[in-house]
């Protein structure tokens, strides 16, 4: 006898991975702990994670939307200045570190920078540089605006059951005076690249890992009960600083975030994984769930990944009027989602324009490719 004789089928590759046919392969995730219809369930993090809280809000969960727009925008105007696209109105959140500085600002551990940009006499947020795509009349609106996101994140984070954070890159940018971390490189999206002032950082594991235990410190010191649960981003590097080669600078990135993940769940029970990476990205799939661009998830794509969280949570049906914790929104789940996001824009637009690459801030760096 050996350790092996006694384990189920789904640890030995062959009958788990080789012999179903690739969307028949199940019990990929076993949830740590319970998420339930009445738990609130707050979303951050990479663009990819914008799926989850609709998918949320689909299956009957209450997840939860911290800011409201104002009234009287159409769809187009509301998705232009992404209400809705995560609990708080932060934009992507890629790295760790900038998850973590959000919740420094919010539980006033530490002040948020001054830094505003000006471009043809609108100004805008370093933090969130395509938040509000038309830009703010003043340098003063900009730090308004901000001080109401990050009330919105002290109370969400304080009252929530569950926090979804969707882990995206380890490349970021940071300003050289003080170590504040960009969510874009500046000169990309808005703003203007300075070599004396920014500085290239590719975060390493250990890295990572501090800014994730302190940021969940914050959180869970305003809430005990918080739980966390990682996914990391499917979604490939659109282009990389490393000085390496994208693929290999995207498995880096990944390679990190996902061990990252797997060992802040084997460390804490209030911690989980759930394997969108492996999802989209195993080889059992061959890249069936991407684009043509081999860097967007398809709607199949994203609807297979939900499929599996689902399978593993299975709420129970639960009525429309118990949704909520949502104000209303007209037309907010109905509209074509091939049509949604036609009103965002930046100042230099991605290459590619369709799905996904609309709401990636990174997706702006194909611009400056010279092929």
């Amino acid at each position: 006898m050996n350790p092996y004789g006694s384990l189920p089928s789904s640890a030995f590759w062959r009958t788990a991975v080789a012999e179903p046919e690739p969307r028949d392969i199940r019990g990929l995730w076993t949830p740590k702990f319970a998420v339930g219809q009445d738990d609130m369930v707050l979303t951050a993090g990479s663009c990819f994670a914008r799926h989850i809280g609709r998918a949320l809000l689909e299956h009957g969960m209450f997840w939860h939307e911290a800011e409201f727009p104002p009234p009287g925008l159409t769809r187009a105007e509301r998705d232009a200045r992404q209400y809705g696209a995560f609990s708080f109105r932060t934009g992507n959140i890629y790295t760790a570190a900038v998850l973590r500085q959000w919740l420094s600002w919010a539980f006033e551990e530490s002040a948020p920078p001054a830094e505003v940009w000006e471009e043809e006499g609108r100004w805008y947020d370093p933090m969130r540089p395509s938040v509000e795509p038309e830009g703010y009349a003043s340098a003063e609106d900009v730090a308004r605006a901000r001080a109401v996101t990050l009330e919105a994140i002290r109370g969400a984070v304080s009252g929530a059951s569950c926090l979804v954070f969707t882990l995206g890159l380890t490349e970021a940018w940071r300003g050289r005076a003080d170590g504040t971390v960009y969510p874009v490189c500046p000169g990309t999206v808005r703003g203007t690249y300075d070599a004396e002032l920014h500085e290239f950082h590719n975060f390493t594991f250990d890295e990572v890992y501090g800014d994730l235990c302190a940021a969940l410190a914050l959180a869970r010191r305003a809430n005990p009960e918080l739980r966390l649960l990682l996914t990391v981003s499917p979604v490939p590097l659109t282009a990389t600083a490393s000085g390496g080669h994208a693929l290999t600078a995207t498995t880096y990135s990944k390679s990190v975030l996902r061990a990252v993940a797997g060992q802040l769940a084997q460390e804490l029970d209030y911690v989980d994984y759930f394997p969108s990476y492996e999802i989209v990205t195993g080889f059992p799939y061959r890249a069936a769930f991407f684009e043509p661009n081999l860097r967007s998830v398809t709607p199949a794509g994203v609807d297979f990944v939900m499929g599996h969280f689902f399978d593993g949570i299975r709420p129970a049906p639960r009525t429309a009027a118990h949704v909520s914790g949502q104000a209303p929104r007209d037309d907010a789940r109905t509209d074509d989602p091939t049509t949604a996001h036609t009103a965002h824009t930046t100042v230099r637009s991605p290459a590619h324009d369709s799905g996904e690459d609309l709401w990636c801030d990174d997706a702006v760096l194909d611009y400056y490719n010279p092929r």
